[in-house]
């Protein structure tokens, strides 16, 4: 629109016409306003002039003072010398006869001006020319038979060369396309139900603008009798929107699925998943060898040829995806082959053409037979390769490839959008890495931590099951322990640590270590869980939260429980203290189970409590059940409901201790613990009686000889007459000393097991020490003695005194357990 519409003094053109309506006036303000001459007007039909219709013909209103009265036409649109439209506002007045100087009757007159109206208006024409002329949006008329009557520059932009004729033209005729047939049907439903209709239209222009992506909208033109005239149909080109709302998408796709675990070969799966088919139509991960072997990569960029493993591969083909069966094959790629290249150079490659070299050599040179023929069945036609990086370590590189199945090659800026995939991806698959390495780190620990396997003894049968919370770090706060002690006894162990993970992990090595040496000075089970309660403490002043990282595990917040037992074989008694533990369940040899009502002393870590002990006697073919509380707690189930699942579990008889452990697992833990959960199931053994021997002895020197000589019938009787000559030493020591240093009652007591034990008994507290006697000195020698001739040996308080015992092995490797020469040089 010309800008004199916006003069605050428009130009008011006067022309004069005669009665046949041709001009015979024309002003210079008529000249300015319309482009036309005085010399190029006169004479001309004004009508036909400035393309005015409503100009042409008839008389201004007759009547009274008709020299003042006339019509004025508000808003006619005339066509400028140039060929724009103009919209102006016409008075027209009728002159006086002869006014003129025409023949033949008046003429008149025709005031000539710019509409004029409010500054809304005048914009609302601008935007009116802006959406004809200028406006990006691509606006078409069709007629009832869909033909073009009309459509904006942007339109004709958009659908065909600017000297085409753009008229006359069908919407099939200007894009290409399944689409383009659909919306015709959509324009005629406009039509003939007078609503308006939208969708999408996919298709290929006529300017060479390749496969785009349009909205449409379709609105049905009608007169003021509501009869059809035809449709408008308004196309905006949306394909980069889309294109960029579809990458949003996918990244936020990626986020959400790539990295749901931390297993490498599920995170490169996962990546593939993501970008086929909506990226890609192909998708390969490859890592380099030696990260799956658990080695650390070489930093930065690689350089010469690669050896590469591909642990995801997914491709799409007739709509369909597949996984290869390639998948964990390892191939060596060449210096010049496209991955080498990739890893070289450090960044994304895109290749758009098979005869690239480094695809051609790829695909066709280096390609075995049955990979020549899968590449020409799925028709590959461009490639983006992308390294795996993350913390600046290299880890491999991922295969973007389009086929047959999308026609559209990869361009420039999808290289931005594949980058960002790999990145996300890179970023979890190392995370999976590392983790995996700390697994192995944190497995190690578990092993060296938790016993693998019963230590032989002959007290207990004995079947674990150990079942951490992390399932995939395998390390918990649970612990358990079989422990042998002196006189055949043996010590059972159940613990559990506050927390999960390495740090509950390493304070449950500590106190199982703890325990163990706690279990070899052979203290009664209170008077243990005393000892091992101040432990706690003192290990959570040691290790206060003060020095803790802001968010990490508060290293001084040490709790555990505990139930600590020692069985004895021969009398059968069971002595058994709780420190804030679950009582443990005994089956009868019936096969009903039950509770013990062991008094529960207060967790580890509180002090100043005192623990308390319970006796018990097991009867032969029972069963005893012990285990942490991860094993009955669960989020659907009361501690009440759990031991009573847990009583009715032992109570199905299983045959082996295996099978009775894997029932109860199964049992209460069908999805697996919510908390560490440890089970230790032992059956008890008695001693035969047989070979047990026990001798009260005298406060009387003369005593000895008697004692050593009973101690020879009884290892004749066993059959260990080889082991006698030592045991005759090793009893007349200990007993020459209980009579000389200890209290009465004095006794001896000789156990056959797996070994031969040999334990003296007195009502002293002392225990006796090893030291080194003198070359004069007269005594001294007998501790040292029984040292050097056992195996082991070691003291014991009891409730009555103490109990000094040794251990001697009954067959040497070699023979005689010590020669006569080894005894005379001690």
């Amino acid at each position: 629109m010309s800008l004199d519409c916006m003069d605050t003094y428009p130009p008011l053109g006067v022309v004069v016409t005669d009665r046949q309506g041709l001009v015979v006036g024309w002003t210079p303000e008529a000249e300015r306003l319309l482009g036309h001459t005085s010399a190029e007007a006169r004479g001309r039909s004004v009508a036909e002039l400035l393309d005015a219709p409503v100009l042409a013909g008839g008389e201004p209103a007759r009547g009274e003072g008709a020299a003042e009265l006339g019509e004025r036409h508000p808003d006619v649109s005339v066509r400028h010398k140039d060929g724009h439209r103009l919209a102006v506002a016409v008075s027209r007045y009728r002159l006086a006869p002869g006014v003129d100087g025409t023949v033949g009757g008046p003429g008149t007159v025709l005031l000539v001006a710019p509409q004029s109206g409010s500054a809304a208006e005048r914009l609302r024409q601008s935007l009116s020319g802006w959406v004809l002329q200028d406006s990006p949006l691509a606006l078409t008329v069709y007629d009832t038979d869909l033909r073009s009557v009309w459509q904006s520059a942007a339109m004709h932009r958009l659908g065909g060369p600017p000297d085409e004729e753009p008229c006359g033209r069908r919407l099939t005729e200007v894009f290409a396309g399944p689409d383009a047939v659909e919306w015709e049907e959509r324009m005629r439903l406009a039509m003939a139900t007078g609503e308006e209709q939208v969708s999408e239209l996919k298709g290929t222009g006529l300017t060479g603008l390749g496969s785009r992506l349009f909205s449409v909208s379709a609105t049905p033109l009608r007169d003021a009798e509501a009869r059809t005239l035809g449709v408008c149909a308004l196309v905006s080109d949306v394909t980069e929107r889309r294109r960029a709302r579809e990458r949003l998408s996918l990244l936020n796709d990626a986020s959400l699925h790539i990295g749901s675990t931390l297993d490498m070969v599920q995170t490169a799966r996962e990546l593939t998943e993501v970008a086929v088919p909506r990226f890609t139509d192909f998708a390969r991960v490859d890592l380099l060898d030696v990260i799956l072997q658990g080695d650390e990569p070489a930093p930065g960029p690689l350089a010469g040829p690669v050896r590469l493993r591909r642990i995801a591969e997914l491709f799409l083909i007739e709509g369909v995806t597949t996984e290869q069966r390639t998948v964990g094959e390892a191939d060596v790629y060449l210096a010049n082959s496209p991955a080498a290249l990739c890893l070289a150079s450090g960044r994304p490659t895109l290749y758009r053409d098979n005869t690239a070299a480094p695809i051609r050599s790829y695909y066709e040179t280096d390609a075995t037979p049955e990979r020549r023929a899968r590449v020409r069945r799925m028709g590959p036609h461009s490639w983006i390769i992308v390294p795996l990086k993350a913390r600046g370590t290299t880890l491999g590189v991922v295969w973007f490839t389009r086929m047959r199945e999308t026609p559209e090659s990869f361009d420039e800026d999808d290289l931005p959008l594949a980058e960002d995939l790999v990145a996300r991806a890179a970023v979890c698959l190392d995370n999976a890495r590392r983790f995996t390495r700390e697994r192995a780190a944190a497995l190690t620990l578990q092993r060296s931590l938790l016993p693998q396997r019963m230590p032989e003894q002959s007290a207990v049968e004995a079947a674990f099951r150990y079942l951490p919370a992390e399932q995939r770090s395998g390390v918990g706060g649970d612990w358990f322990d079989v422990i042998p002690l002196s006189g055949a006894r043996v010590a059972l162990v159940v613990g559990d640590v506050v927390g999960h993970g390495i740090h509950a992990a390493a304070t449950m090595g500590r106190l199982r270590a703890a325990v163990q040496t706690l279990a070899d000075v052979d203290l009664a089970p209170d008077e243990l869980l005393t000892r091992l309660d101040d432990l706690v403490l003192r290990l959570a002043a040691e290790s206060g939260a003060d020095t803790e990282p802001p968010g990490a595990e508060a290293a001084g917040d040490i709790g555990a429980t505990c139930l600590y037992a020692v069985y004895d074989p021969v009398s059968r008694r069971c002595s058994m203290a709780l420190a804030g533990h679950p009582p443990p369940a005994v089956v009868g040899p019936d096969g009903t189970a039950e509770f013990l009502d062991v008094p529960v002393g207060p967790p580890l870590g509180l002090g100043g409590l005192p623990f308390e002990s319970m006796d018990v006697t097991l009867q032969e073919g029972s069963l005893l059940a012990l285990y942490t509380d991860g094993l009955i707690h669960s989020g659907h189930r009361e501690l009440g409901e759990g031991l009573e699942a847990l009583r009715e579990a032992l109570a199905v008889p299983t045959g082996t201790l295996d099978s009775l452990c894997d029932h109860v697992v199964h049992k209460l833990l069908p999805e697996g613990p919510a908390d560490d959960a440890a089970l230790l199931l032992v059956r008890p053994r008695a001693l035969d009686a047989r070979k047990v021997a026990v001798w009260d002895v005298e406060a009387d020197p003369a005593e000895v000889a008697r004692i050593r000589s009973n101690a020879g019938r009884a290892l004749a009787e066993w059959g260990l007459e080889d082991a006698a000559f030592v045991t005759e030493l090793v009893v007349s020591e200990l007993v020459t000393n209980a009579i000389r240093y200890g209290d009465t009652p004095i006794q001896l007591r000789l156990i056959h097991d797996r070994g031969l034990i040999c334990e003296v008994s007195d009502s002293s507290s002392t225990a006796p020490h090893l030291r080194r006697a003198r070359v004069f000195d007269e005594g001294g020698r007998g501790l040292l003695l029984v040292a050097q001739l056992t195996e082991r040996w070691g003291t014991r308080q009891t409730a009555a005194g103490k109990t000094i015992w040794c251990e001697q092995t009954l067959v040497a490797a070699d023979g005689p357990l010590l020669s006569l020469e080894g005894i005379a040089a001690i």
